[in-house]
């Protein structure tokens, strides 16, 4: 018999929390962790608190108070090497020409299905993995 692997273990940053706990439960559903967060304070407390190991943010860029990229700064300075998935009701071209993000970086955009917000968590696992080994 194979032994299990471990589930990757996603952060979600929404502050609605509707919506935080629908991309959970998507997820979750396809074997993928995920802690929540509804701001910037929050995700720093999981980001410090949880012990295990935490692969990717998953992160919207329109927080009260803070930008996505602001939370993405701050979570990779406390996990070093963590892969970014940004959702927002903009296309990413838009989001990139506003400076909200970089230009490449993977955005999911609202509304999204459990299928395109599994396959760009998956494959920021993947480069991360190309990366960290």
């Amino acid at each position: 018999m194979s032994e299990p692997t471990e589930r990757p273990t996603v952060l979600v940053v929404d502050d609605e929390e509707d919506l935080r706990d629908v991309m959970r439960r998507m997820l979750q559903r396809r074997g993928i962790d995920a802690l929540t967060a509804g701001s910037l304070d929050e995700a720093v407390a999981v980001a410090r608190n949880h012990d295990g190991d935490i692969a990717v943010l998953v992160a919207d860029l329109g927080l009260p108070g803070s930008s996505g990229a602001e939370l993405a700064r701050v979570i990779g300075e406390l996990r070093p090497g963590i892969g970014v998935v940004y959702i927002s009701g903009l296309p990413a071209d838009i989001a990139a020409d506003k400076g909200l993000i970089d230009p490449g970086a993977t955005l999911v955009k609202k509304p999204f299905t459990a299928d395109s917000l599994t396959a760009a968590v998956r494959a920021a696992l993947d480069e991360r993995s190309v990366t960290t080994s």
